[in-house]
């Protein structure tokens, strides 16, 4: 499985990144060490979107609080990156991908990503990946 992550990232161009206690929803919580990660500096922290494809070095699920009924799985992950997106792909990008049944792999993204805009891991198709994988 592929997965994408939306975090802040404060140095784009760095070769490694760790990412403590993230969020996990859509499959997130499935992300393990020599799995495809793309990497998405959150806007919402002045980010630009998508950075950079790496690959996880190492995945660590974080224990549930005890006593607390609801909790969203969580997961911390290292990276190391493989490459660095050459074109421009956020929020803005993805916001005309709006009709959520068009089956378009920009419409899975902006639904994973931005229709509840927290900071999270998320599990992605093939044909997300590959839709990714153009930015390249």
């Amino acid at each position: 499985m592929v997965f994408a992550i939306k975090a802040e990232i404060r140095n784009p161009q760095a070769k490694t990144f760790t990412f403590p206690s993230q969020k996990t929803m859509y499959g997130g919580r499935r992300i393990a060490a020599g799995d495809i990660v793309f990497l998405f500096a959150s806007e919402n922290e002045g980010g630009q979107g998508l950075i950079a494809r790496a690959v996880v070095t190492s995945a660590e699920p974080v224990p549930r609080k005890p006593g607390v009924l609801r909790q969203t799985p969580r997961v911390s992950i290292a990276v190391r990156r493989k490459a660095l997106a050459k074109r421009r792909l956020g929020r803005a990008e993805l916001k005309r991908y709006s009709d959520w049944s068009d089956g378009h792999p920009g419409t899975e993204l902006n639904f994973k990503f931005y229709r509840q805009a927290t900071n999270k891991i998320v599990g992605i198709s093939d044909e997300a990946a590959a839709y990714l994988g153009g930015f390249f």
